[in-house]
Parts: structure tokens; sequence; C-alpha cells
């Protein structure tokens, strides 16, 4: 279910404007309240985007991280990141 949650994170990043300046002024105080495990909080909180996608986390909504920059992300940090992630034929990441 934890995944579900930074999938709604990601998706608030656009819907509220208050959250948004919360994750750029503070990222661990605004994910504090949070039900997120451990493993997902120190992801977003080091910005690694491959460890959150190989989770399970969506890759279309955790576009909005770079987008708004939070988490230490720009558009090129994100993309390198991403582009680092091993997939199979069919797109899946794998170990």
């Amino acid at each position: 279910m934890s995944i579900f949650a930074v999938n709604h994170l990601c998706r608030e990043l656009l819907r509220d404007h208050a959250f948004r300046a919360a994750m750029k002024a503070d990222p661990a105080k605004a994910l504090a309240p949070l039900d997120l495990t451990d493993e997902e909080r120190k992801a977003l909180l080091a910005g690694d985007v491959g460890a959150l996608y190989r989770m399970g986390v969506n890759a279309f909504l955790m576009n909005y991280l770079p987008r708004f920059e939070v988490c230490g992300l720009n558009q090129q940090n994100y993309n390198e990141r991403m582009r680092a992630v091993k997939v199979n034929e069919v797109g899946d990441p794998v170990a």
C-alpha cells in the first residue's frame, strides 16, 4: 500500500501548492506525516528515482519531482538517474 502513498505524493506536488512549497523548503519535514516506509522516505530524500522506480513508483507521476525541483532533482539529473535503471525487453526494471 505504501507505493500508493509515493504515487499520491507525486500527484499532490501538481495539485497542492502548499505541499509543493513545503517539499521545496524542507522535504524531510513535509514527508514526516506521510505513510511511507523508511526505504521510500530515504530514496525520496536522496532523489533516488531509480530505486523508487524499481519499487514500483509510477514513472509518469515521478516526473513531477524534477518538474517542481524537489528532493534535489532537476530534469537533467532525473533523466540521468532514470536512464541508469536496467530494464528487461518489455521495460520492467531488473536488478
